[in-house]
This record gives C-alpha cells, structure tokens and sequence, in this order.
C-alpha cells in the first residue's frame, strides 16, 4: 500500500475510474452507410490475444466447457440464460482462416508432406483450441466498393497487402494508387488484359464472335492458382462463371482480394484430396503459370482435373513449357504429352505459350489402350462425386453408360438450363414436377425476401452470396437477374445435391458447417441459412460456434437470412447483442409444405464496430 497520498488525489483517481469504467460500457452509434449503426471503440469489448493458438493468457474465454447447453426449443425460464458478450481476437487475427491456419498447424506439430501441399489442404482445430471471439476489421477498414467498380479497384486498407504489387509489376496483377488497389485485369500470359486473352482462347477453338461461352455450351470454369481472378472477372461479361482457387500460400491473400473485388472464388489446392466439387462438374478448366507440377505422382494433378471436366471439356494451359523454348521446357512438354495422350486428351488447339487440350465425349478411347497402359481406370466401386475429404488416385475416371451411349452430358446451354431438370435428377429422387415446383417455391421466396431487405438494401448493397444449404440451388436460380453471385454450400453427409447445382450452370462446393468454411473474414454480404441449424443440432455441434463463424465470414453492414424453426430464431435472437446484430424483420414462413408450417424468416443485419479510427463509406 501506498502512502502520504492526499485526499484531492485520492478523489482525482476515483474519478477517473468512474469515468474509465463510464466509458468501458459506452457504446456509441450512429447512422452509417446504408442506414446502418456503427459501434466506434474497443473499450467495451474483451480483447482475445493468444488463447486460441494456444496460450495460456486469457484461455479461460475459449472454453465453454462449463457453459450449460442450449437446446432449441426449451421452454422459457427453462434454462434461460443470456448469452455473454463476446471477446474480440487480437489484431493480428482480423483474417484468420480457422481451418487453413498455418500458425496453429505448426503449435499442433502436424507431419505434414510440404513437397504434397499438404500444409495447405484443411486441418481445422479441435473443439477446445476453437477460438471463442469476433474477428476485427483491420484498422482503418472501409465499406467495401460496390460492383461493378469493384471489379477494378478496392480499399487498400481493407486488404491491406501490397506485395503482389510488387512482385508481379510486370504483369499487371494489381497497382497500388494512393488509398486503393487497381486491377488492369493483367496476369501472367495476358499482360494485354484477361479480355483479350479470354478472346484469343475462344478464337483459338473457333467459337463464333471471339465468345468463349460458345453459344452457352462453355458455362462453369475452373481456374486453378487465379492470382487474383482476374480471369474470372473477365469470363462473367461473357455469361460464365468460374470457381477461382488459389491456396492460402505466399502469395499474400489472393483469393481476399478477388472476393474483396466481387469475383468468385475458394481457398482450396491441388494437394493429396480430392476438390470439394462432384465430378464432371466444369465445361472448362484453366492454368496460366499456375505453377503446378503436373507430371508428379503419375500425373495425379491432372487426373483430378480429368474427373471435374465435362464430356468433351476443355484444359486451356498457358506455360513455357508449351513454347518449349529449352531442354527442360522441352522435357517437360513431352512428358506431358505423352500423359494427356494416355488419357485420351487430344489437342483441340495451340499457340504460341498457349495449348488446349479436349477430353473424350466416350469411353471409347479409354477401352482402346492396350492393357496395362498407366494411367488406369478407375475401380468400379469408386464414387467419382464423393469429394469431402476424399483421397485423389491416379486414375481416369470412367463414363456412365448412359453418358457413353449419349455421347455428352446432356445439358442445355446456358441460360436454359438454368430452369432445365437436370439430367441426374430422378438418381436423387426428384420428378421434373418436383424440381420445376422446388424452382417456383423459391422464386417466391426470395422475392419476399427482397421485400423485407428492400427498406436497407440499394440496388448494388449485394454482391457476395452464399447459401449455406442449397439442395437443388433453387434459392441461386431465383436470383438470375440480380447482379449478384452465389456460393452453394451443399452438407458432406447428405444428397450431393451439388451435381444437380453445377448441371443448372451455378457453382458451389460440399462443407461441414461443424467446421469453419474456408474463406477469409468479411467476404460475403448475404448468408441465407436454411434449417441449417436445425440441422447442426441433431448433429451435435455447437449452434453458438455457428454464430461465431457466419459472423467472421459476413461482412461489416452484411445481412442474414434466416429460415428455421421458431424456436431456431427465439434462440438466434437472444444473441444479436453479443455479436452486434440488429434485427430487420421478421415473418412467417410459407405454408407450401407441412414441413414449412413451423418456419421462421429472420433477416438481421451486422453492424460495424470498430477498435479504433473512423469509417468512411466507398461512394
């Protein structure tokens, strides 16, 4: 203790604890862009530091362990607990990827291949190393610039990473002018810009008008190693959409600028598991320098792209090693060669760094090699839609007979089959009438839903959706003329719906909503979740650590839609405080099914909180 100190000091400090303590619960709002509220300063909120990677410091916000279980549904008083404000992560986790995280897959002591890209597939963190707080925007975060102008230019202090800048200044990637990020729409083969590129290789394949969509037979790409998506930026002027996938590598966050700007796009690489899409999934696939050792494990790389591509689609390589301009650009392109031609790949064109090669529409050529010939079929019991966790073989995946006797896939072109019934649909036990219903149901509701949005939302306030139970992709088809773009987010352990998705011309990807999804905080402007915890309830998880991550996922101003039991929503409701949500409205669902007669719509939207500095809107 202390001595000799006055009474006028005694009383000077007391007052400034009150005013400190004054100040700790002191939230401060006002209207910010859109209408919305923003909460300006930390002071009232925990800070987290180390205890999710680990720590011993503040390790007591993490566990939940001695919280008792909220179940949906129990009556009031019954357990009727408040749910405790949440800490904010420390600053140095306002982009963690739970699942991709490098940090704690180094504290786990994980023996990884690195030479596999293993370190960059998932491994999500254990239920008592979750992190327990909300991820806070970097200082001096911005409303992002709406689409279209975020097409070629973002807040820099949003992703505040300039190293690609740099780097690639040679190639146009992106440019660094004063408090934004420009994209010129260059990349590695392209420095004349993705359009031009994108013309030529249409130009290249003889499609009418330099268009590469092909008169809507060329409808969903995959660009593997996208750099920052430039080329999918480019393809959606031609009506198609391409699942962008890049690693959460060295090249600092890639796949957050192209979300940042309104493209599509998943953290995912090319490692030792399958691609969380189903197969025959693409119409084309894309690689421009994406440095990627095809030829290693038997050529395993290239046959998983084999399993995503359409009868007949198409694997546009841009490389030296087309050129072949020395001995070991040389070596590599006959190795190649002599690979896709035991698959049965056949050059459709090529020019200059550029070759196209097309797959077979039958499984004629396969059943003519001679025996022996590697790489081989695959076993007739594998699933080639199976894509949650699965281990990739090298092997070609094989027809169906029907795809074999139909000589192709089936599908209209684009945009008709968008409405069309997918080919598959009666496998998964849905009638033409069904499915032309499922599509008119939510044609209606997502036009009730635009009304319960409409008094907070401009006609650009959307851009990033996802839809975190898609069944039939439905609710994406509703949206076609929306300028916006869907992530359908279909469950690992039910119908593989998502083969229906990607026949209707949408992309989307498989996930286990008991994990984090692997895309970096702040990147989607809308979530609609579907019974999705309903669902997580009779699976066990935690409908709290749901919360949690669609909060890191959605962006600041961003809304939620949720359609779920009443009591899913009463329960949803008592945690809008601790996550700074604000309640929009609600309604009824509709009475179509009986299974509907219990819903819910909860439409919340979250508010901006800040730790420090002020918030400028983007227009």
């Amino acid at each position: 203790m202390m001595r000799g100190r006055g009474d006028g000091s005694k009383k000077k400090l007391v007052t400034t604890l009150c005013v400190v303590i004054f100040l700790g619960f002191l939230f401060v709002y006002y209207d910010g862009s859109f209408g919305s509220q923003v909460h300006n300063g930390a002071t009232s909120l925990r800070k987290l530091g180390s205890s999710y990677l680990g720590g011993e410091e503040d390790a007591d916000l993490s566990s939940k362990t001695d919280e008792p279980s909220i179940k949906f549904g129990q009556e009031d008083g019954e357990n009727d607990i408040m749910p405790k404000s949440f800490p904010v992560c420390d600053d140095r986790h306002s982009e963690i990827i739970p699942c991709l995280d490098r940090n704690l897959i180094y504290q786990m002591r994980l023996k990884l291949d690195l030479s596999l890209m293993e370190h960059y597939e998932r491994h999500c963190p254990l239920p008592e190393r979750r992190y327990n707080c909300l991820v806070p925007p970097p200082p001096g975060y911005k409303v992002p610039i709406k689409w279209p102008r975020s097409r070629d230019e973002v807040w820099k202090a949003n992703i505040p990473h300039t190293h690609l800048a740099s780097e690639k200044s040679d190639q146009n990637w992106m440019v660094v002018k004063g408090e934004k990020i420009v994209f010129p729409g260059g990349g590695t083969h392209f420095h004349y810009g993705a359009d031009k590129y994108i013309a030529s290789l249409a130009n290249m394949l003889n499609f009418s008008n330099n268009n590469l969509n092909n008169e809507g037979n060329v409808r969903t790409v995959l660009d593997v190693g996208c750099g920052v998506a430039s080329f999918g930026a480019y393809l959606l002027s031609s009506d198609i959409i391409a699942m962008s996938l890049a690693p959460n590598d060295v090249h600092q966050n890639q796949i957050q600028f192209a979300l940042e700007r309104g493209i599509p796009a998943y953290l995912g690489v090319l490692g030792t598991k399958r691609l969380p899409y189903p197969s025959r999934s693409f119409e084309l696939a894309h690689c421009s320098r994406c440095r990627i050792d095809w030829l290693q494990r038997d050529g395993i790389l290239l046959l998983e792209l084999d399993r995503l591509l359409r009868p007949g689609g198409y694997f546009a390589y841009s490389s030296p090693e087309a050129y072949a301009q020395d001995e070991e650009d040389l070596r590599i392109w006959k190795e190649m060669s002599a690979l896709v031609e035991r698959m049965c790949w056949k050059i459709a064109a090529k020019r200059n760094q550029t070759v196209i090669w097309v797959k077979p529409l039958t499984n004629d050529c396969y059943m003519e090699r001679e025996p022996g010939t590697q790489p081989p079929l695959c076993r007739s019991d594998d699933d080639p839609d199976a894509a949650w966790g699965v281990p990739m073989e090298a092997c070609i995946t094989p027809y169906s007979e029907e795809i074999h006797r139909t000589k192709g896939s089936g599908l209209a072109a684009w945009p008709a089959r968008l409405t069309a019934p997918p080919p598959h649909l009666t496998d998964f036990g849905y009638s033409r009438d069904m499915f032309a219903k499922d599509t008119e149901v939510w044609k209606q509701r997502v036009e009730s839903y635009w009304n319960l949005l409409s008094p907070k939302i401009k006609p650009n306030t959307i851009r990033n959706i996802m839809d975190m139970k898609a069944n039939l992709g439905s609710f994406a088809a509703a949206l076609k003329e929306k300028d916006v773009w869907v992530m359908n987010v279909v469950p690992e352990d039910g119908p593989n719906t998502l083969k229906l998705i990607y026949d209707r011309g949408l992309i989307g990807t498989v996930h286990n909503w008991c994990e984090a999804f692997s895309t970096y905080p702040r990147t989607y402007d809308l979530l609609h979740a579907w019974t999705v915890f309903s669902d997580i309830e009779k699976k066990g998880c935690s409908a709290e650590d749901l919360l949690i991550e669609m909060d890191r996922m959605l962006r600041p101003t961003g809304f939620i839609i949720i359609r779920d039991k009443k009591p899913v929503v009463e329960y949803i409701k008592k945690y809008l405080s601790a996550l700074h949500w604000d309640a929009v409205a609600t309604a009824d669902g509709d009475s179509n099914s009986e299974q509907d007669e219990d819903e819910a719509v909860f439409v919340i939207r979250k508010k901006i909180w800040l730790i420090g500095g002020s918030l400028r809107d983007s227009e």
